[in-house]
């Protein structure tokens, strides 16, 4: 357990957090290293085992503060409003997640690594997030969707999460993919984060 203030632990590891961040904006999670995560911090790299023991330890909690930042999104939905239609429940969460395309990116690329190398403690805590914003999903729609049965939201539920996965992929498409595509002849109309999970949400709805 590393010694030091709660507030010092908590700074600590927010920097290792902000230096994997930094690294993953311009890298790819196998090339990035806890070496390269260290020289990215004030302090030294064997500090950072105090913290974290694994570089998939440091990628999941960054996951974790994804969905927390979610959750205040979603939370704000709830509070700030007192009806919504289809359309604006489907516009205001489809905005939530354009705003989070690293989590989208994280969910499609590194998901399994991360909770696979990450102790169970750890993994609990993100789970903790997780679960939480499909608790805020449920409750917009249970409060703005008062027609609706349980039923009917656990099935939306258990369709627009596992869909999440793939959102990153569609939406974030290198020259190189788009290329292939049309060499392929495949007829694909490319859309947004935003566009595309707001078309999913309206037809689930």
């Amino acid at each position: 357990m590393p010694k030091g203030s709660p507030e010092r632990t908590a700074s600590r590891k927010e920097e290792i957090i902000n230096a994997c961040e930094k690294l993953y904006k311009t890298m790819s999670f196998k090339d990035i290293t806890l070496k390269q995560i260290g020289n990215e911090t004030s302090f030294s790299r064997p500090t950072i085992y105090n913290y974290y023991q694994t570089k998939e330890e440091i990628f999941l909690a960054l996951f974790e503060r994804e969905y927390i930042r979610w959750n205040e999104e979603l939370e704000s939905i709830i509070h700030d409003n007192d009806s919504l239609t289809k359309a604006q429940i489907a516009e205001k969460i489809a905005t939530s997640l354009a705003n989070r395309e690293q989590l989208l990116k994280l969910l499609s690329m590194n998901n399994y690594d991360m909770e696979a190398n990450s102790r169970p403690e750890l993994l609990v805590s993100f789970k903790l997030a997780y679960g939480e914003s499909m608790k805020n999903v449920r409750k917009i729609l249970t409060k703005f969707c008062k027609r609706k049965s349980e039923q009917d939201i656990q099935s939306f539920i258990y369709a627009f999460f596992p869909f999440m996965f793939g959102i990153y992929p569609y939406t974030s498409v290198t020259d190189k993919q788009r290329e292939a595509m049309k060499s392929a002849n495949v007829d694909y109309t490319y859309q947004s984060i935003f566009e595309i999970t707001n078309n999913c949400i309206l037809k689930l709805l």
